[in-house]
C-alpha cells in the first residue's frame, strides 16, 4: 500500500521543501500540493465544503504556486513523488505549463505526477476567461495539448480553447502520469 500527504501550501507555516523532506523521511510515497491563483473577493461560487460563498479559512487566499512549491520539495528530497491535488491547468497557458511540468520532471528525476481538475471556484476561472459551463472542455483541451507536446516530436493542437501550430517542445517527461 502506498501513502501520500497533502500540504495546503501557504505563506505561513512549514515550507513545502521542509514538509516534503519530513514526509519522505517518514516513509510517505507522494507529496501533494493544491493550486489557486487567487480568490476573488466578490464571489458567487459555492465552496464544496461550506456550501456557500464562505471559505472554511484563509488558506485559499494564501496558496503558494504549486510548481514553485514542488520545485523546492524536489531540491530537498530524492525519492518521494511530487504531485498536485489539484492543479488547475485551464488557469495557465498550456504550452508554458507543459514546459514547467516537463522541466520539473526532468530536474526531479522523473517524480512528477499531475493531478488536474476543472475547478470549483467559477469566479476564479472567470478571471482567467474560462466560462464556467465550458470548463470541462477547456480542461480536456489543455491536457490533450500538453500531452501532444510531451509525446510528439512535432506537436500541434487545434481546439476551441487551445491552438498552436507544429512545434518542438523539450524536455519530455520521463513518464506521462496525469
Amino acid at each position: 500500500m502506498r501513502h501520500g500527504i497533502v500540504l495546503f501550501t501557504s505563506d505561513r507555516g512549514i515550507t513545502p521543501g521542509q514538509a516534503a523532506q519530513a514526509a519522505e523521511q517518514a516513509g510517505f510515497d507522494t507529496f501533494y500540493v493544491p493550486e489557486h491563483t487567487h480568490i476573488p473577493i466578490k464571489r458567487t461560487a459555492a465552496h464544496p465544503g461550506t456550501g456557500g460563498a464562505d471559505l472554511p479559512d484563509d488558506r485559499y487566499l494564501r496558496t503558494l504556486d504549486p510548481w514553485v512549491s514542488l520545485s523546492s520539495a524536489a531540491a530537498l528530497t530524492t525519492r518521494i513523488e511530487l504531485a498536485t491535488a489539484v492543479a488547475l491547468p485551464v488557469e495557465s497557458d498550456p504550452i508554458a505549463l507543459a514546459k514547467t511540468i516537463a522541466s520539473l520532471d526532468l530536474l526531479s528525476g522523473g517524480r512528477v505526477v499531475l493531478g488536474a481538475g476543472f475547478g470549483w471556484n467559477t469566479d476564479e476561472l472567470a478571471d482567467h476567461q474560462v466560462p464556467a459551463h465550458r470548463r470541462r472542455t477547456a480542461l480536456r483541451e489543455h491536457l490533450e495539448a500538453m500531452r501532444a507536446l510531451w509525446t510528439e516530436e512535432e506537436a500541434e493542437y487545434s481546439g476551441e480553447f487551445v491552438r498552436f501550430g507544429p512545434s518542438w517542445a523539450y524536455p519530455k517527461p520521463s513518464r506521462i502520469r496525469c
